[in-house]
């Protein structure tokens, strides 16, 4: 297998994990965790295997076959020489079977449970971020060895999994990026946290126009193509307590607009990119963020809320199947701040903060991987 057909590989297999930790969320909540042997579940596990079984025979055939040109472009570990992205493939795909019997334990000492975050997942999230990063590395590679008729093609590779990265991000901060919260400054906050980092680094990486733009398009494309098609599928709960009667698989909800402030991020980085130190350059991007996604997610949010957007194609509210009927109510109705909370402004300086610390980190490793070559 050539480097070029590794990074195709580790790319697909990213793609069979992140469609399969969707699916397997919308078994959670429609179906319940009746076994590990869910579709979804065989699916994450095979993307795994599809990569990291794959990097290991890269590592083996450069080790041992491999030209003197091939061991030079790789990275030597405990004697055996594979490019970067391969090891952290290979490593994920050991974490991501790991936590396979370390959850099923789980399920059997403590029952069902009904957190996206717990020891468990904890471990397969480590996996899973393993993976799309070394299908990130092998691509970038390519890309940045490619000359211009390839260079094309590859970065928009790029952006492809630069959506699953955001995708990343959407699924861990589901829990707290319900509709009900999104007119709280803690929302704000919890998203400047970690959206900024992955848009400045694939604006600055990938070598695309709108490449932040490309990226954010392609989440949003696949968190609304899945949603739409688990829709689709007949199911009905298995594991008690019961609340709501579920037809279908249950989707999440709308992604979040995370497009606007991505482009605006590609309007920054084409005028100042490369022209102010990554300090300032940080500051703007971290104010345009926060700027930016009030400005989408504030009336969207209150969209939401409305009859208008009460259907399948818009799915404001993810009915599960164990949410009892007073917490069904709480999420017709944005929450009110809890006593002692900030003030919003409050919120919205601290959100500030975290999105330009997040910008910082985010254009430090963007241009980090400009240099990645093996």
């Amino acid at each position: 297998m050539a480097r070029p057909a590794l990074a195709h590989a580790a790319v697909f297999g990213a793609a069979c994990v992140m469609f399969g930790v969707y699916w397997d969320i919308s078994w959670h909540m429609s179906i319940g965790r009746d076994t590990f042997w869910t579709p979804a579940h065989l699916l994450i596990q095979a993307g795994g295997l599809i990569a990291g079984l794959g990097s290991g025979y890269v590592a083996l055939k450069t080790t041992f076959r491999g030209t003197d040109a091939e061991r030079a472009a790789a990275v030597s570990f405990w004697g055996f020489r594979a490019p970067l992205g391969a090891w952290i493939c290979i490593w994920g795909c050991a974490a991501m079977l790991t936590s396979a019997p370390f959850d099923n334990w789980w399920h059997n000492a403590y029952g069902l449970d009904v957190k996206i975050i717990s020891p468990p997942h904890a471990v397969l999230a480590v996996g899973i971020f393993a993976i799309v990063t070394g299908a990130l590395l092998l691509t970038l590679a390519e890309q940045n060895r490619a000359d211009q008729l390839r260079r094309g093609r590859m970065a928009w590779m790029l952006a492809f999994i630069g959506g699953f990265f955001l995708m990343n991000y959407a699924l861990f901060l589901t829990e707290y990026s319900e509709r009900r919260m999104m007119h709280s400054g803690w929302f704000y906050a919890m998203c400047s946290a970690a959206f900024p980092f992955g848009l400045a680094s694939m604006a600055r990486a990938i070598k695309l126009r709108w490449a932040a733009t490309a990226a954010a398009a392609c989440f949003t494309g696949i968190m609304l193509g899945l949603m739409w098609l688990m829709e689709l599928f007949p199911a009905t709960p298995k594991l008690g307590p019961i609340y709501q009667h579920v037809t279908h698989m249950v989707a999440l909800p709308f992604p979040l607009l995370v497009i606007v402030p991505a482009g605006c991020f590609d309007l920054v980085m084409q005028r100042w990119d490369g022209k102010l130190r990554t300090p300032l350059l940080a500051v703007i991007l971290g104010g345009t963020f926060v700027v930016t996604i009030l400005a989408a997610q504030w009336p969207f949010a209150s969209f939401l809320m409305t009859r208008y957007a009460d259907n399948r194609v818009i799915n404001p509210q993810s009915v599960v199947y164990w949410m009892a009927p007073a917490y069904l109510e709480m999420t017709k109705r944005f929450d009110s701040p809890p006593p002692g909370a900030w003030p919003f402004g409050a919120y919205l300086a601290l959100a500030f903060a975290l999105a330009t610390l997040t910008c910082a980190l985010g254009l430090g490793r963007g241009e980090w991987m400009r240099r990645v070559r093996r």
